[in-house]
C-alpha cells in the first residue's frame, strides 16, 4: 500500500514561489500515474499537473508556464514548483494517484489505485 505525505505548503505573495514535496512510501505499481489536485473554499476539486511512469506529464491551462511537475525515483519524492503564483492558486494541494488524472493524462482515467496525501496549504496574498 502506498502512502504519501506533503510538505512545502505556505503563504507567499503574489509573484512569489514555493515548492511542494510529495514523499512516496511503500510499493509503487509498475503502471502508474501521479500528481497534484487543489481545492479552494466553495470550489471543485482541480487537477493541476500528473506524471506517469514512462515520464510522460501534463499540467492544467491554468497553471501552464507556471507550475512544473518532477519526480526523484531515487528519493521517492514528488514535487511541484509553483512560480509566479496567483491569488486564485490558493487551496489545499493534495499528492494522489487518482483517475481524475485522467483530465490532464487520459490514459491516467483507468488508473484503479488511488491513493490520497494529506494535503498542504497554498496561500498566496496580493
Amino acid at each position: 500500500q502506498v502512502q504519501l505525505q506533503e510538505s512545502g505548503g505556505g503563504s507567499v505573495q503574489a509573484g512569489g514561489s514555493l515548492r511542494l514535496s510529495c514523499i512516496i512510501s511503500g510499493h509503487m505499481p509498475t503502471y502508474y500515474c501521479m500528481g497534484w489536485f487543489r481545492q479552494a473554499p466553495g470550489k471543485e476539486r482541480e487537477a493541476v499537473a500528473v506524471i506517469d511512469n514512462d515520464g510522460s506529464r501534463s499540467v492544467a491551462d491554468s497553471v501552464k508556464g507556471r507550475f512544473i511537475i518532477s519526480q526523484d525515483n531515487a528519493k521517492n519524492t514528488l514535487y511541484l514548483q509553483m512560480n509566479s503564483l496567483k491569488p486564485e492558486d490558493t487551496g489545499m494541494y493534495y499528492c494522489a494517484e487518482h483517475s481524475d488524472l485522467g483530465a490532464l493524462l487520459p490514459w491516467c482515467a483507468r488508473y484503479e489505485s488511488p491513493v490520497w496525501g494529506q494535503g498542504t496549504q497554498v496561500t498566496v496574498s496580493s
